[in-house]
């Protein structure tokens, strides 16, 4: 079977790269709440999990027991191919941003150059539509917040993080809305995290919000957790720190069900990248981890539960990445994107409705000089490197350059031809609309130029 390329992948891109129109014109159909929340705009609680990805979840297959993720897969929606960049910072910057690493400059751990002056992330864009907006977790990896009037800068209104200078678990040394939180070596972490997040939401069910919780765990170095059993010989510290990050999660529905919130308000839960080990789904290792460009350093969970709207026990194959999820929020929250920057995200909010929407047919992935482009069947480096992915994520077979086999031929042309168009190398950050050499008659020379490629 041969890689099947999208027109409308090619010319949105290139429009975008081209800086003339940083919001294509599918992301602009944004202006009213979703009818199915009854006109009121949904509440919407982003998770992300560190350091944990496919083989951490017991129903992608993956070696560690989830249950209560399993159970929310089960009520809600499950995406099997959901791409994270590999380490966190450019992780994480790319799902605040929704655009490229190379567009923000955010291409390494090293390398955070974001600014509430020149992006607008998440929470900022969500402001402007009337939400209420929270910070939970760990926010260590993009520029530091201390006060509520750098907070606010990002479009948070309380924030409770976790202080790198300090202990991550035990003790923890936390910050909330620039005070320093009380601890003793008896206060763990990611519980004082998880009640921020419950109490938050508490007060503000009367009016829409966003919670971004990136939690603590399942970052090394591990420590026992409260529900250590030393009796317990078969479980490790590991498969112990994953099972409670995922009581945390159980812990957070159960309360947004009890205070009767969890029809109106959408629950995603991710990972940032790859775990930090070596990990097994279906019983067999995955192809690379962690601060990997292979498969296992970028295939994450993506799960959502959002009750009476989302179907349950849905399995979406479409491929999303974390440049995503700034379309589909700005889409459920009826908010307008930016009109001054460049945008490489796609929404999947009717995927999350069980709708067939608009997918994407390829992902960027980056960390630092090195990136590739992912098709459901292929993959094309930056060294025109191709692999064939029919066996990913425990496999990535390399494909001759000199091959006459159509379908790779094909998808090394097609996926070439996103790459040429993106201009990864060209552009370390600040790629902002309107300001490209094509200037502002770019992008339809660009579009002219892919329809010829296409005839």
């Amino acid at each position: 079977m041969g890689f099947r390329f999208d027109r409308r992948d090619f010319l949105k891109a290139g429009a975008a790269s081209a800086g003339l129109l940083a919001v294509p014109g599918w992301l602009n159909a944004f202006a009213a709440p979703d009818p199915t929340t009854g006109g009121r705009k949904p509440n919407i609680i982003l998770i992300l999990s560190d350091d944990h990805s496919i083989p951490g979840v017991s129903c992608y297959g993956g070696e560690f027991q989830t249950p209560q993720l399993d159970a929310m897969a089960k009520k809600g929606v499950r995406f099997e191919y959901c791409f994270s960049e590999p380490l966190c910072a450019p992780s994480r910057a790319m799902l605040m941003t929704g655009r490229f690493p190379f567009r923000t400059g955010v291409i390494s751990n090293n390398a955070v150059k974001l600014s509430p002056e020149t992006e607008t992330v998440i929470p900022k864009l969500l402001k402007q539509v009337g939400y209420s907006t929270g910070l939970a977790g760990k926010w260590s990896q993009l520029p530091h917040i201390d006060t509520a009037e750098e907070a606010a800068k990002w479009g948070f209104d309380e924030f409770m993080i976790w202080d790198p200078k300090g202990e991550r678990y035990w003790n923890p040394s936390l910050n909330k809305n620039g005070q320093q939180v009380p601890v003793t070596d008896k206060s763990f972490g990611p519980d004082l995290l998880n009640d921020f997040v419950v109490d938050f939401a508490s007060r503000h069910k009367d009016s829409p919000f966003f919670i971004y919780y990136p939690m603590t765990l399942i970052h090394s170095q591990l420590f026992q957790t409260p529900d250590h059993n030393e009796g317990d010989k078969k479980k490790n510290l590991l498969a112990e720190n994953i099972l409670y990050m995922d009581k945390l999660v159980g812990k957070l529905l159960s309360e947004l069900e009890r205070m009767k919130m969890d029809e109106n308000t959408l629950i995603m839960f991710t990972g940032d990248n790859g775990q930090g080990l070596d990990a097994k789904v279906d019983g067999k290792m995955i192809c690379g981890n962690k601060g990997s460009m292979l498969e296992g350093g970028s295939r994450v969970p993506l799960i959502a539960s959002w009750k009476g709207t989302v179907p349950a026990g849905t399995v979406v194959k479409d491929m999303v990445e974390f440049s995503d999820f700034y379309a589909t929020i700005a889409e459920l929250a009826g908010a307008k994107m930016p009109e001054n920057l460049t945008f490489d995200s796609r929404s999947f909010a009717q995927q999350l409705k069980g709708k067939a929407g608009d997918p994407r047919n390829w992902v960027f992935i980056q960390l630092q000089d090195e990136w590739y482009v992912r098709s459901r069947g292929w993959k094309l480096n930056q060294k025109g490197e191709l692999f064939d992915m029919k066996e990913a994520p425990f496999k990535e077979i390399p494909v001759e350059a000199d091959s006459k086999d159509p379908g790779a031929v094909a998808a090394r042309k097609e996926l070439q031809a996103v790459l040429d168009d993106l201009k990864p190398a060209g552009r370390k950050g600040g790629d902002r609309a309107g300001n490209e050499d094509e200037g502002k008659g770019g992008g339809k020379k660009r579009e002219k130029k892919a329809e010829k490629k296409k005839q």
